[in-house]
This record gives C-alpha cells, sequence and structure tokens, in this order.
C-alpha cells in the first residue's frame, strides 16, 4: 500500500482524470455538466481508480485564466455529488488557495497543483487544510510554456525544483509524509525532454517522495506514434507501464480500466521477477 497524507492507495495507483471544463486538451467540453461528470466519475471507480481528480480549469498550453468564482461554480457541485455517492478520494486540481479551501470542505482530501504551491497564499492554505498535496514541476506557465523551453538537465533540474518546494512546505508546516511530487510531463519541455525524464525516472525515487505521473493521451505521445489525441490509448498505457517500471507510484490517466489492467499484469509479472 501507498500512503500519503492519511491517504491509503494501492501502489500503483491510477489517479482517474475528470476536467469538467469547456477547454482541457483531451476531454473539454464532455465533463462540463455535472450529471455526465458524476456518470463518469462513477464510472471510473467502477474501473478500478484508486482517486478521482478533479480540475475546473484548463492547463494546457496557450489556456487562459479562469477566475476564483468559475471555477468554484465548476468544481464543487461535482465533488459534492462525488463525495455522496462514493467514498474513493478526491483531488482537487487546482492552483488557487480558495479553490482548495472549498474543496476541501466540499469533500476533497488532496490538492493537485501544476504550480507546487506557489501562489499567494497556497502554501498556507495547504498547511492549514492538512490534506495529501501533489507538487508539480513546471517550466513557465500554462499561456507560454511551451515557447522554448530549455535546460541543461531535465532530470536534475526537475529533481532540484522538487526537493526546494519539498523544504519550503515542510518549513510552513506542511508534513513530508502528506507530499507527493510530479516531474510535470508536457509542462514546458520538450518532446525529447518528455522521453528523457520517462526514461531517468528512477533518479526521482532519490528525493524521497511517492512520484505521480500524467502522460495520458499527451503530444509526445502523438509525436511518438503520428496519432490524434482520442487514439493515443495504447501508447498512453504503454508509457504508463513503463512509468511503474521505472519507480512512478500513481498514474494519472484518462482511460482508468485500461490502464488498471495494463498495470495489474505489470504488478503480477513484478512480484514473480522479485521473487526470483
Amino acid at each position: 500500500m501507498l500512503r500519503a497524507g492519511g491517504l491509503d492507495l494501492p501502489d500503483p495507483a491510477v489517479m482517474g482524470i475528470l476536467n469538467v471544463t469547456p477547454d482541457s486538451f483531451s476531454d473539454g467540453g464532455q465533463f462540463d455538466n455535472a450529471h455526465v461528470a458524476l456518470r463518469q466519475a462513477k464510472t471510473m471507480a467502477e474501473e478500478g481508480a484508486a482517486i478521482i481528480d478533479i480540475g475546473g480549469e484548463s492547463t494546457r498550453p496557450g489556456a487562459g485564466s479562469v477566475s476564483e468564482q468559475e471555477e468554484l461554480d465548476r468544481v464543487i457541485p461535482v465533488i459534492e455529488s462525488v463525495r455522496h455517492v462514493t467514498d474513493i478520494p478526491i483531488s482537487i486540481d487546482t492552483s488557487k488557495p480558495v479553490v482548495m479551501r472549498e474543496a476541501v470542505a466540499a469533500g476533497a482530501s488532496m490538492i493537485n497543483d501544476v504550480c507546487a504551491l506557489q501562489a499567494d497564499g497556497a502554501l498556507h492554505a495547504a498547511a492549514d487544510l492538512g490534506v495529501a498535496v501533489c507538487l508539480m514541476h513546471m517550466q513557465g506557465r500554462p499561456r507560454t510554456m511551451q515557447q522554448s523551453p530549455s535546460y541543461d538537465n531535465v532530470v536534475t533540474e526537475v529533481a532540484d525544483f522538487l526537493r526546494d518546494r519539498i523544504d519550503r512546505c515542510v518549513a510552513a508546516g506542511i508534513g513530508e509524509d502528506q507530499i507527493v511530487v510530479d516531474p510535470g510531463f508536457g509542462f514546458g519541455k520538450t518532446h525529447a525532454h518528455n522521453v528523457e525524464l520517462l526514461a531517468n525516472l528512477r533518479q526521482l525515487q532519490s528525493i524521497g517522495r511517492p512520484v505521480l505521473v500524467g502522460v495520458s493521451r499527451k503530444s509526445t505521445l502523438g509525436e511518438l506514434t503520428g496519432r490524434a489525441i482520442d487514439e493515443r490509448i495504447p501508447a498512453s498505457v504503454a508509457a504508463a507501464v513503463i512509468a511503474t517500471i521505472n519507480g512512478a507510484q500513481i498514474l494519472r490517466a484518462h482511460d482508468v480500466g485500461a490502464t488498471v489492467d495494463a498495470l495489474r499484469v505489470a504488478r503480477a509479472v513484478a512480484k514473480v521477477s522479485k521473487n526470483r
């Protein structure tokens, strides 16, 4: 079992993606109705999701900002609805302290922040709430992050950033055992950077915290396979298995059932290999 911030999750665990937005890169507009979103959450839970990640603001390249109130209007009814029908843990995908507080009050038990709690007030909000947090690396901001991202060594720089954010979280009163880290595939990184991170993911284990990976349907998989977004399930599943083999413990995925099945096979083989 994987334990983070009071959450007991299988290892590896699949985090189902539920974007209640009109403009997310893969599923924008599909689940921005509360009834449809609830049905999707139920489906993901039935397919084996260990946690559901609900987001109300797109972080795709070039995405525009959303007001606090609009984001709250999108996510809070969905969190409340999901909480009423299942006890599966809920993660709130946000960088806004107000949304963090309201989401946890509505039933969320994890904060998944692409800005790694760097917004004004975010560190204090997370410390006050006492829930699990996921800190993600991103070079730049969503609107501009894919404009010529550059690194001397992407793996080292991502690891150094995450260590620094952990230190700042601990100094603010967040327990180190509450923290999960995410290298941020596709967030201020070229296709080559993403492949290098995936190949060297095990190096992030030196940080000492569970690693979350989100590569589902991303553009690098399209670049590698030539497939459109809705044709990237096999590539997404393959990347999830590779990430698990290389040390990832939480896999953020759109296609929960396929990912869960693949990880069950990978886990069974890994157990036999360990016993030899």
